[in-house]
């Protein structure tokens, strides 16, 4: 079941094609969401269904999005203005950065520490849509993924299925995947928990890498379309202050943490180290040599 939170910004699941009826229903009752079967519109012009998302937002305009299920997978669909959002790390963008991407010698690589056979386990405390923790794990990276929207953790999920099952037939995708674990929890509570835990070294991150969202820009230079609908699901993390100082008790070596190039310090500290990019930069804070952890 989802969250109270996540509920006040769903209207629901849609679904267009009848041979997914039986996962719509599993859905809608595993999410206590109401279920909206249009059969009759997924043959007909994308007019017709994109005046049938207008009425959704007309009758509940508070709850601009629904989930909308494809036999490509579990969409986030933004009545607004038509966007979807979907987690795919079997083709496009994540799958040509996995071949092509450039490998250890890309910042975030360098940023996390990967060189040579080292390969640190790594904590995303905040996954987003997992771009960068497929990436770290296409590196060798043990991933831990924490991400506290329920509606993102439900994207999440789906895409991390859909590519266990599409690796069944490509054997470095399933190493990929098999590093990868995802976890629905606040990243403060998470972290704090973790700090005050007897758990073993061997249990414990190398490092935790921070990608907390950054406000929306107002001025010219506006984010994609796709960027303002996630930024209406998962807010503004006001509270990423408070995540460095128990990220560093946690993290063996160090905290990585991901800032537009632009932005203060996560907490007002400056890091030990940066490597700045042309539109973002990674600040990182050492506790300890990733050797030696």
């Amino acid at each position: 079941m989802l969250n109270d939170l996540s509920l006040k910004n769903l209207r629901g699941i849609v679904v267009f094609d009848s041979t997914l009826t039986g996962r719509a229903q599993q859905l809608a009752e595993e999410f206590q969401l109401p279920l909206f079967e249009q059969y009759e519109l997924l043959r007909q012009k994308s007019k017709a269904r994109t005046a049938y998302c207008k009425e959704l937002l007309r009758e509940s305009p508070e709850q601009r999005f629904v989930y909308f299920l494809t036999a490509e997978g579990i969409q986030l669909l933004d009545l607004s203005n038509a966007m979807t959002i979907m987690v795919d790390f079997c083709h496009g963008k994540a799958n040509h950065r996995r071949i092509y991407g450039g490998g250890t010698g890309q910042m975030i690589a360098k940023a996390v520490g990967i060189k040579a056979k080292l390969r640190p386990r790594v904590l995303d405390a905040t996954a987003g849509l997992g771009q960068d923790s497929f990436v770290l794990a296409s590196l060798g990276c043990q991933l831990t993924m924490l991400e506290r929207s329920a509606i993102v953790h439900v994207l999440l999920k789906d895409g991390l299925e859909r590519a266990e099952i599409e690796a069944r037939d490509d054997a470095e995708l399933s190493e990929v995947i098999s590093r990868m674990q995802l976890i629905n929890a606040n990243a403060r509570d998470h972290l704090l928990a973790l700090a005050n835990d007897a758990i073993t070294l061997e249990q414990r991150p190398q490092v935790v890498y921070l990608d907390p969202m950054f406000p929306e820009r107002k001025k010219s230079a506006q984010v994609k379309k796709e960027m303002q609908s996630f930024h209406h699901v998962v807010g503004n993390d006001l509270d990423a202050d408070d995540l460095l100082e128990p990220a560093k008790a946690v993290a063996l070596a160090r905290v990585v943490v991901k800032r537009p190039k632009i932005a203060p310090f996560l907490g007002m500290q400056k890091p030990d180290h940066q490597l700045i990019g042309k539109s973002s930069r990674y600040d990182i804070y050492i506790n300890q040599a990733l050797e030696k952890s």
